[in-house]
């Protein structure tokens, strides 16, 4: 009789975890089917502002070609370099995403090139995901967990967190300092989507943040050829070590550091432009002298 009863329960835990196990590997799959060659179109249009005396801003309209290359595949972490290649000959290293699972440690971006390590309570990432998203030189830019839904056909993951201004803003926006990204990320017939419904927020120390305007956004990843992205795939394959080490070395400001707050410039660059400028037989010793100058 106990064998009976027993029989029932193992099979109900062993569907449970099977279903746990083919969820985990639904995610994976989602998130690197981001990989590969894709035409990108980036559009973006303010919407809202509580000022009714408020001057909407121009609509943004842009284009790219990029390749994402998958350059961690693990179990629990997967990371993504996305390079942008530009007249079919120029390789510009762009963006980075890191994903991890159940991950309790992120950088919430809180304002003046500052970011703030945080814990995340263990309850709270259960099945989720966390996405870490870096610049150009591997500093951070903003970070977020949450769940990947799939169902009805559907595959996205929504998160809101703050953010610096993007670089299609920054060097011309002076009235807000912080943009609340409304991210979604979605896997689509064509490639993916990353939608946007941001905040742009003013934030001054003592006050409430206060609203400026709210934008919708739209990059739209539609998959090409891998072979429209060779150019791409050779230069990382030259240039992929140096970059390791850049990684290596982040990783271990945020070791240290519960608070990484940056510098614009020093000697009149910025970071990427000393980091670009490196032989690929740099040092982690070079890259970590140049990191240092930027700490504040």
């Amino acid at each position: 009789m106990k064998r009976l009863t027993l029989l029932p329960l193992l099979l109900l835990t062993f569907s449970l975890v099977t279903y746990g196990q083919t969820k985990k590997e639904k995610d994976q799959k989602a998130i690197k089917d981001m990989c590969g060659c894709y035409e990108i179109k980036f559009k973006y249009a303010e919407t809202f502002s509580p000022n009714i005396a408020y001057e909407k801003a121009y609509d943004y309209r842009a284009h790219a070609l990029e390749w994402a290359e998958l350059i961690t595949d693990k179990d629990d972490e997967i990371s993504i370099q996305h390079l942008l290649v530009v007249n079919d000959t120029m390789v510009i290293k762009h963006w980075r995403q890191d994903w991890q699972f159940q991950n309790q440690n992120v950088f919430d971006y809180t304002a003046k090139n500052t970011w703030r390590v945080k814990e995340l309570p263990k309850e709270h990432v259960k099945g989720q995901w966390a996405q870490k998203v870096y610049q150009v030189d591997d500093s951070p830019r903003y970070s977020g967990s949450a769940t990947w839904v799939h169902v009805d056909g559907k595959r996205f993951w929504q998160n809101k967190t703050d953010a610096p201004l993007p670089r299609r803003e920054y060097s011309k926006r002076s009235d807000y300092n912080i943009m609340a990204r409304g991210n979604t990320v979605k896997l689509t017939d064509y490639g993916w989507l990353h939608e946007q419904d941001n905040d742009k927020i003013i934030r001054e120390s003592g006050k409430d943040d206060a609203l400026l305007a709210q934008e919708k956004g739209y990059n739209i990843y539609t998959k090409v050829a891998d072979e429209k992205c060779k150019v791409a795939r050779d230069w990382w394959k030259e240039n992929n070590k140096v970059w390791k080490k850049v990684r290596q070395e982040w990783d271990n400001v945020f070791a240290e550091n519960k608070e990484v707050k940056l510098k614009s410039k020093v000697d009149g660059k910025m970071l990427h432009q000393h980091l670009f400028a490196l032989d690929n037989k740099a040092s982690r010793k070079d890259i970590r002298t140049i990191i240092n100058k930027f700490l504040n």
